[in-house]
């Protein structure tokens, strides 16, 4: 699916598709305490715009089906503290009031720190809803369809459900201890969320809100990325320095491979034979072929950070947890292309067609 985005840089809304640029992708990269997203085409890895007004934003989750960004922050604030967003075009005045008195909001209960999910219109960059949650967001995901979106909360020890064709939150469900990192079915039906804290993944029943199960899954599951044809998801075991290969229908761990080191990001190619791992504690990044098992390692530092594998290009994306950079890195080579510089730190990011 292809956008006219239109991004806020400044106080100016600058039209992407205005610049005459081809767009093989559009990457949004959140910039963590910067406050803000960027926009790059990834037909040139340039920057096109950039989306304000995310304060310490971490976690972000599209759909390439959906209308919608939302951004997590990992700050807590408290109610009075929400700030405004500006009424959309078209809706009424008292909905709009509805939704942001902060009397009548439902993200959490009155003294508790809460946490802030802005809902973003991807047309045209402008946020639409910003959404009290409980506690600090980590990562986000949306559903296939767009209709829904989550968010972890490691210190609450769950998600908050997101309705995005009402833009309210649906409900609070515990998983278990920290969860940090979420993925949807391909049929939306599923979603998973990695539990680093008790060494679980939960299986979520969308339809009903309620966790099936929970699977095993090596120690401090993190990140995580489901197989393209569904049936396995791999977990990248953080401190264990190990990558677990979870079978979905049999649930439980099927194969471990010993990356070394401590963990941090993974995805998967768009043939869905080779796994990349980007490894902080040792300043590397990984390729796992799959059907093997054989590894290629390179170098690749300080502090390699999230990773997005930039489908139909060849190229990963890779940020950096020490320098305010990203780097675009070779499929084929695991060598460096080039870095796109950013502000603050590069955390979650979403790759849109």
């Amino acid at each position: 699916m292809k956008r006219c985005i239109r991004i806020l840089t400044g106080v100016t809304a600058l039209s992407v598709a205005s610049l005459g640029v081809a767009q093989a992708a559009t990457v949004y990269i959140p910039e963590g305490s910067a406050g803000q997203a960027i926009v790059v085409d990834a037909g040139t890895d340039t920057v096109v715009g950039r989306i304000g007004g995310l304060p310490d934003v971490h976690g972000l989750g599209a759909a390439v089906s959906g209308r919608y960004l939302v951004a997590g922050s990992y700050a807590e604030t408290s109610s009075d503290q929400m700030p405004a967003v500006d009424r959309p075009a078209g809706m009424p005045e008292d909905e709009h009031a509805a939704h942001h008195d902060a009397k009548a909001r439902k993200g959490a209960s009155s003294g508790n720190a809460v946490s802030i999910l802005t809902i973003i219109d991807a047309d045209d960059g402008k946020p639409v809803r910003r959404l009290e949650v409980p506690g600090a967001v980590h990562h986000v995901a949306v559903s296939p369809d767009g209709r829904y979106a989550v968010a972890t909360h490691p210190n609450a020890d769950g998600i908050s459900v997101v309705d995005l064709s009402g833009l309210t939150v649906r409900t609070l469900l515990r998983t278990g201890a920290m969860p940090n990192y979420a993925e949807f079915s391909a049929d939306g039906s599923r979603v998973y969320v990695s539990n680093a804290g008790d060494g679980t993944v939960s299986e979520i029943d969308v339809d009903r809100w309620v966790v099936r199960r929970d699977l095993p899954a090596g120690e401090t599951p993190e990140h995580i990325v489901l197989a393209p044809d569904g049936r396995t998801l791999y977990v990248a075991n953080a401190e264990a320095g190990a990558v677990s290969a979870l079978a979905i229908e049999q649930g439980g761990v099927d194969r471990t491979f010993a990356v070394g080191g401590e963990l941090h990001g993974l995805d998967i190619s768009d043939d869905g034979d080779t796994l990349y791992v980007s490894g902080i504690g040792e300043d590397k990044v990984v390729a796992i072929d799959l059907p093997s098992g054989s590894m290629r390692t390179a170098s690749l530092g300080p502090g390699p950070y999230h990773l997005a594998v930039i489908r139909g290009t060849g190229k990963l994306y890779v940020s950096s947890r020490e320098e305010p950079e990203v780097w675009v890195v070779d499929e084929a080579t695991l060598t460096p292309r080039g870095t796109i510089p950013v502000k603050g730190e590069a955390h979650q990011m979403v790759v849109l067609p």
